[in-house]
């Protein structure tokens, strides 16, 4: 075994005017979230308890689309508890509806021909002086394998803002958006249809498995071959201790570390 690794996401698809301030706030949360999924892992805890931790936590944090700040369906609701919802998504809800659209990146609504969806993208709603686009990355994950070899993955979304009510995305479909076998761990994020279309973690596996590949060759290969036109990422651990990531779409917040001292957070 090649000892333990962990890599967590908080979204692919970043707004290329994201302000350095919100830059480095995603920054610091993912690297709170790595140094205590790496304490656990420290402490002999099994995988599966490691991804569980460092999603709790991560959905804790209304930066990113999951637990408190998820996006709101096109009813302003997600469950019966207030906790969800903050001034940030039911700022970027009426955006949505103002657009007449849904937000497939959680920031921009998709391009419409009304002029109501011309006017709410090009006046965006403000808080604290900022445009409200630039609150609210994606959906978070977690993969780890621990030092007994056994990968384990965990994801968590708000899904699409203004989405309709009953919709189920990739993240809670195992073999989707989220899967972890004997010989890897993935976690994904992006447009969901694409994601289940693709049976993209699943398809890591599957690669590595039956074409022979390394987890960085399996990873490029599905965001390369098996995305069709959809933007997506996602991150991987594999059993004997590697860890990768993937995306095509401009950036995708991530953190990563392994047993021998590498660590790395980045978004581009």
């Amino acid at each position: 075994m090649g000892g333990w690794a962990i890599a967590v996401h908080g979204g692919a698809g970043v707004d290329p005017n994201l302000p350095l301030q919100r830059q480095e706030e995603a920054k610091r949360l993912l690297t709170r979230c790595l140094k205590l999924g790496i304490s656990a892992l420290r402490s002999n805890l099994p995988a599966i308890d490691v991804v569980e931790l460092v999603v709790r936590e991560l959905e804790s944090d209304p930066l990113f689309n999951s637990g408190r700040g998820s996006a709101l369906t096109e009813k302003g609701t997600m469950v019966e508890n207030d906790y969800f919802i903050t001034e940030e998504n039911v700022g970027m809800l009426k955006l949505a509806k103002e657009a007449n659209s849904i937000m497939f990146d959680y920031r921009i609504p998709l391009p419409s021909t009304c002029s109501a969806g011309a006017a709410a993208a090009n006046n965006p709603i403000r808080m604290n002086g900022l445009p409200i686009s630039v609150y609210a990355p994606e959906t978070v994950g977690c993969t780890v394998v621990d030092r007994q070899g056994r990968c384990a993955a965990a994801t968590s979304t708000g899904g699409l803002m203004n989405k309709k009510i009953g919709r189920i995305g990739d993240s809670p479909l195992i073999g989707s958006g989220t899967y972890a076998g004997k010989l890897c761990g993935v976690s994904c994020t992006g447009e969901g249809e694409a994601i289940i279309r693709a049976t993209l973690a699943r398809d890591v596996a599957a690669v590595m498995e039956y074409k022979g590949l390394g987890l960085q060759a399996a990873v490029d290969f599905v965001i390369k071959e098996r995305l069709d036109e959809g933007k997506a990422g996602l991150i991987a651990v594999s059993n004997k201790g590697e860890v990768a990531c993937g995306f095509n779409a401009n950036g995708m917040f991530r953190g990563c570390a392994t047993e021998d001292g590498f660590m790395e957070v980045g978004i581009w």
